[in-house]
């Protein structure tokens, strides 16, 4: 797509020493301020479902972080789960109670006072600093304990968490967010980095990369409205930082280094991006902003760069769960098959194997088109250099020989 020629820019001027909000800009709130201000738009509109997307564009804020404050209603028991396709929430009789009938600005910041000085000239022991409040990063639940059980993902599925370190996934990448430690996930597509991204920071606000994306699919670009201005519309960096959430970066080793450099200014000790597009904006980090990326080594042209790796000080490596998928009662034989294929890719025999995201799909086909014909798609979807390989593997698992699904002749009807 061409993007717009902007008017031509000002003459230039000495950029200001603290940014300024662009006109219309959502102020910034204080700690529980939206989510008092979603629950008076849930009060106000009792026995009505909304949706975080409806709640946001009423109050002008992220959809993301007006979805975290509606689950933290929910949890409270301030709000209640009205449906999960699409998720929407509902007021309760308490709903009101937790709506603020006036919000109150945050307090400004205060300079940290000077160590004082003894007479001696050396420094006083210094006070001990309160505790940081909960998830002092952003999130609530980093410090809220360990998580116990399945966890709602914003679409309204569950997320089974997995051990990572000896912690729950879910509690493990919250505690690094906290602590500002940056994450990347790595393995291939289908495993499921994108659902524990999403379990841990329902907030988070996500980038699909791609090889064509630009500069602009991140911190934002001009825009044409309806009577011909342009404007200029922040992109999802931009909003992650001011909004202190995370920012998910799905499949960031297949954006180009050069366009993926913008990002690194905003996870270093700097927390702050310079918008060139906009006259020089300077965009400093909320407190909470956090980036986690996806990367899958095993797609062509996904390249884990040097610079990309050493922004990442954590480094996880993310398989398929096949005791999941058990679980969730996919064909025991179709996950013998996925556990086969698994061993053989390890040792350099193929290249693929299915994922939790193929074994879910073949139980959802089974049930529809019978066990022959998810068998079938297995072989069918594999890479046509691991097709014989595949079907020998789910011959064997099966009894029986299966092709890949295809059309047949054509239906005559009967006289």
């Amino acid at each position: 797509m061409t993007t717009p020629t902007p008017p031509a820019a000002p003459p230039a001027t000495a950029a200001p020493t603290t940014p300024t909000a662009p006109a219309g800009a959502p102020k910034r709130l204080g700690n529980g301020e939206l989510r008092a201000m979603v629950a008076k738009v849930l009060a106000d509109n009792a026995g009505t479902e909304l949706t975080p997307r409806t709640i946001a564009a009423t109050l002008n804020r992220s959809s993301g972080a007006v979805g975290n404050a509606c689950k933290v209603l929910a949890d409270r028991g301030e709000a209640e789960v009205a449906s999960t396709s699409p998720l929407a929430y509902r007021a309760t009789a308490t709903t009101a109670s937790a709506a603020a009938p006036t919000i109150t600005p945050a307090p400004p910041r205060t300079p940290r006072p000077k160590t004082p000085k003894t007479p001696t000239g050396t420094p006083s022991a210094a006070p001990t600093p309160a505790p940081a409040p909960a998830g002092a990063g952003g999130s609530a639940a980093g410090a809220a304990g360990v998580v116990t059980g399945p966890v709602k993902r914003p679409n309204g599925m569950d997320y089974h968490p997995r051990l990572l370190s000896g912690m729950p996934d879910v509690t493990a990448l919250r505690r690094l967010r906290d602590a500002g430690v940056a994450a990347l996930l790595y393995g291939p597509p289908g495993t499921g980095k994108t659902s524990v991204v999403e379990a841990a920071f329902p907030d988070c606000i996500t980038v699909q990369g791609d090889g064509d994306t630009v500069v602009a699919d991140f911190v934002g670009d001009y825009t044409k409205t309806p009577d011909g201005e342009f404007v200029f519309v922040h992109g999802p960096l931009v909003r992650a930082m001011r909004d202190g959430v995370p920012l998910f970066i799905d499949d960031a080793t297949l954006i180009p280094p050069t366009v993926l450099a913008v990002v690194y200014p905003a996870m270093d000790g700097r927390r702050q991006i310079v918008i060139k597009a906009n006259g020089g904006e300077v965009v400093d980090a909320a407190p909470g902003f956090y980036v986690v990326a996806g990367h899958n080594p095993g797609v062509h042209g996904a390249v884990l760069t040097d610079a990309l790796a050493s922004r990442f000080s954590v480094q996880v490596q993310v398989s398929s769960d096949y005791e999941l998928a058990d679980q969730l009662g996919v064909d025991k034989k179709a996950v013998r098959v996925a556990r086969n294929l698994a061993t053989r890719q390890e040792r350099g025999e193929v290249g693929w194997a299915p994922q939790l995201r193929e074994l879910l799909a073949f139980k959802k086909i089974a049930a529809v088109l019978g066990t022959d014909a998810a068998a079938g798609n297995l072989v069918g979807i594999a890479p046509e250099e691991d097709r014989a390989t595949v079907a020998a593997v789910v011959r064997d698992a099966f009894g029986r020989t299966v092709t890949p699904l295809a059309l047949g002749a054509r239906i005559t009807p009967k006289p």
